[in-house]
């Protein structure tokens, strides 16, 4: 599976427009430099599953909605939080076995 960084991008401007929310308060919210979420949302910055997890508890959905355009149901939040926080206390290393993890499962069938 592909990942599509400029509709990536584009999701995460329209939810963060959708909150009324600037760039500025979603990357303080979410931990992350100034004016990354600019690069971004317009896919000159590739993100990290970290930082998209961040952005996603940052604009209050889940990380799907940013990757593949569907949101998950409320009962779901709390998954999404705590896998959140599982990949927020990884090193670099982990966090590469992670996403390489998440990828090859994506691709997996159900």
């Amino acid at each position: 599976m592909e990942l599509d960084y400029s509709l990536i991008g584009k999701r995460i401007s329209r939810r963060r427009k959708e909150l009324g929310l600037k760039q500025s308060t979603v990357e303080e919210k979410a931990g992350i430099g100034y004016k990354y979420l600019s690069g971004i949302e317009r896919a000159i910055s590739i993100p990290s599953t970290e930082v998209i997890m961040r952005l996603a508890i940052a604009l209050d959905t889940t990380p799907d909605e940013f990757l593949v355009g569907a949101v998950k149901h409320e009962e779901d939040e709390e998954k999404w939080r705590e896998a959140a926080e599982l990949l927020r206390g990884m090193n670099e290393k982990q966090l590469d076995m992670a996403r390489s993890f998440l990828l090859w499962l994506s691709e997996q069938k159900s």
